[in-house]
Parts: C-alpha cells; structure tokens; sequence
C-alpha cells in the first residue's frame, strides 16, 4: 500500500503537475487567441477597409490554426510521442476523408465563393430556390435569412455550381409593371403613367421612365407596359407606390380598367 501510495504521489508530483500547467496554459492561451482574433478583425475592417466577409472567415480560420499550434505543443510538453500520433491522425484522415466527401465538396465550394466573390454579406440573393440577404458565408455553408424571418443554411457546393441572382450587387434596378386598358386612349394613359412617374422621387429620371402600348389582349383590352429605374434599396417602395398611384390617377381620370367577367345566359326549356 505504502508503494502504492508513493507511485501515486509522485505521478502527481511529476504528471499530474504537468498536466495542470497544460490545462491553465489551454484556458489563458485560448482566452487570449479569441481577443486576438477579435481585435484583429475589427483592424482590419475599420482600419484597412476590409470585407466583412472575407474578415470573418480569415480570423475563424487564424483562431483554428493557432489553437492546434497551442494543443500540438502540449502534446510535446507532456512527454507524448508525436510520432504515432501522426500515424494515428493520418489514419483518421484518411478515413474521415472518404467519409465526408460532400463536406470537401462544399469546403472547396466556400473557397471558391470566397475567391470569386459572387456575392457578399448583406447582399440579397436567390438560389437553389431560396430568397434572402446574406448574413454569413461560412466555410461549408452559407446563411442567409428570408423576409418572413427565417434561416436557410445553403451548401456552398451547391452555390458554387448553381445560378445565383445577386439583388444587391448593382445600384440601380428596373421595375417592370404592365396594365390592361379598355375603351381608352393609349395616349391619354401613357401620360398619365408618365405624370405619375414624374411626381415619385424616387423613380430616377435618367434613364427616363418609358411607356407603351406593349400588346392587346384577348378579352381584356389593350396591355400598357411601364419601365422605370430606381434605385435598388427603393425597389418595393416604388414598385407599391406606382400600383397605388396609378390606380387613384385612373380613376380620377376616368380610365376603365377590365376585369375578367363571365356571362350567364340561363336557357328555358319550356318554350
């Protein structure tokens, strides 16, 4: 029991020691390495300019890697053979690899969105048959939140391969409206539809709204189409305006709008 006792304490005194060290040098070192990584970030993009994206993924990455530097020079610290750790590390890789082979593929996907940029957090985009602004572009994934709130994470795998329609990526935008005319004359409409443009501040004047019979149509009077530009920030203030606008304009003017309608001829039998 004595001997017993005497292997323990001196296990503690030796091992047991060292590994304490280890374990406060992992908690201050880490603690030190996120507030590295952290001021690092906020430099580099109030300082030098830089993306917020691209920011974020550079100091997730920094803070991995430093983190294993940390741990790998512990294991050297406690007198572990690091040789066959690497074997036994290379092996997981290995197998780790054949087992998340669609991982690699959306890790190679976040890489090349990253290079390519085609788009950039705070961007509003469509993909993959989802809608929404970018909130974050992580290594396997990216997030972005709908306009009713909710969060799709996508793969970057598919993002790198697939069509994507970047909202947010030029400043102007084109809003298309199209409206059916009956017993009306083109022109009056056309500048009615003008005068309303005129009156929004938002709808840019150059290039100029434009206004034209555009086809007629089967049963539902003549089809009118309305091309304006604005800004892409103001795309749906102006696209809801212009419908409110017109219609009250219409109507003040006197301007029928048809409507689909069904006729009823009831047949008597008796006669």
């Amino acid at each position: 029991m004595e001997q017993l006792l005497q292997t323990v304490l001196t296990w503690v005194c030796t091992v047991g020691v060292k590994i304490l060290i280890s374990l406060c040098i992992v908690f201050i070192t880490f603690k030190m390495i996120n507030t590295l990584c952290k001021r690092l970030k906020t430099i580099l993009i109030k300082k030098f300019e830089m993306d917020k994206t691209l920011t974020n993924t550079l100091s997730y990455v920094a803070s991995i890697a430093l983190k294993g530097l940390v741990l790998l020079c512990l294991v050297g610290y406690l007198g572990i053979e690091t040789s066959g750790i690497s074997a036994v590390i290379a092996s997981l890789g290995v197998c780790a690899g054949l087992a998340v082979n669609g991982t690699l593929s959306n890790l190679a996907g976040g890489v090349m969105i990253l290079m390519t940029r085609p788009f950039s957090v705070g961007d509003y985009i469509s993909a993959q048959g989802c809608e929404g602004v970018v909130e974050n572009i992580y290594i396997c994934n990216t997030k972005i939140i709908t306009v009713d709130n909710k969060t799709i994470y996508l793969p970057n795998s598919a993002l790198s391969t697939g069509t994507i329609v970047n909202f947010s990526e030029r400043p102007t935008r084109r809003l298309d409206l199209e409206f059916s005319i009956a017993g009306n004359d083109p022109s009056l409409v056309r500048a009615i539809l003008l005068d309303v443009c005129d009156a929004r501040e938002k709808v840019l004047k150059d290039p100029a709204p434009f206004a034209r019979v555009s086809d007629y149509g089967a049963g539902n009077g003549v089809k009118m189409s309305l091309r304006v530009w604005c800004n892409t920030t103001d795309y749906w203030d102006v696209y809801f305006d212009l419908l409110e606008k017109t219609q009250s304009a219409f109507e003040a003017k006197g301007i029928v709008i048809p409507f689909n309608q069904l006729d009823v001829h009831v047949k008597d039998e008796t006669k």
